[in-house]
């Protein structure tokens, strides 16, 4: 019998909700740290058990943000519900948007793997999203920030897996926080750790082979090239991480620092 990955002992061991972590602790403005308890980013709600659900109340959570759209939704399930906590959808582009995406994943056979994500095409797929969340989204990225900064904290954030929507959402929340882009590069990657990896499913005649693992694989992973997309487009459209925050996304010095006031820790 194949038996779940562990998270470590110091970590909460959610049975239905993947990916969960607590940004607190990470490096950032002017010799401070990501306040502990304050900012969250996991996989969906809608599997988490009772014991789960237990566990999320206890954070005392203000505001679960889901970045899912309709059909993540209608695939998954809406999140549990949180008593007295405020749930805001704010959809994100998807790589993985698409009833045929996920018929090509779940049923498509080697031959139609190779063709659509064979010879780096997978990993193409996946950068151009970053890319196209980056410039294409500011308004909801905006909206994020805008958000937690008007006093929406305790947040949770989270997509399908809480790797790529998720991932980048808090990408853009630590910038915003003064957190190195090393810093936040090495949280985003925590998301390849086994017990925190999206659970794929294959149809029983479909299969799973080690070619179609692998062909699979950067769809479902965490890399380095695919933050660095993102970054790169953030450099090329605003010029520096300032100029994003300031341009892109509105912030003004007042809400930064109001933002940083409710996050930050010395």
């Amino acid at each position: 019998m194949t038996q779940t990955p562990q998270a470590p002992a110091t970590e909460p061991q959610l049975a239905g909700v993947l990916n969960f972590r607590d940004l607190g602790g990470l490096p950032a403005a002017d010799g401070r740290r990501v306040r502990p308890g304050a900012l969250f980013r996991s996989g969906h709600l809608a599997h988490a058990t009772e014991e789960d659900a237990v566990f999320l109340d206890s954070l005392g959570l203000h505001t679960v943000l889901d970045f899912r759209n309709d059909g993540d939704i209608a695939e998954e399930g809406p999140d549990v519900t949180l008593p007295g906590v405020r749930n805001l959808n704010i959809p994100m582009t998807d790589p993985a948007d698409g009833k045929e995406f996920w018929r090509m994943v779940r049923e498509g056979g080697p031959e139609l793997l190779r063709t659509e994500l064979g010879e780096g095409r997978a990993a193409q797929r996946m950068e151009n999203t970053y890319r196209a969340m980056i410039t294409g989204k500011t308004a909801e990225h905006s909206r994020v920030v805008h958000t937690l900064a008007e006093g929406s904290v305790p947040a949770l954030m989270h997509c399908a897996a809480g790797k790529d929507r998720a991932g980048l959402a808090i990408a853009v929340t630590l910038l915003a926080l003064g957190v190195p882009r090393d810093a936040i590069e090495a949280d985003y990657l925590e998301s390849n750790a086994p017990h925190r990896r999206y659970r794929l499913r294959r149809s029983a005649e479909a299969g799973t082979t080690p070619e179609v693992q692998e062909l699979l694989s950067p769809l479902f992973e965490a890399r380095t090239g695919y933050l660095a997309a993102a970054f790169d487009a953030l450099d090329e459209r605003w010029g520096t991480t300032e100029h994003y925050l300031t341009e892109g996304l509105g912030l003004t010095d007042t809400t930064r620092e109001r933002l940083r006031a409710l996050l930050l820790t010395d």
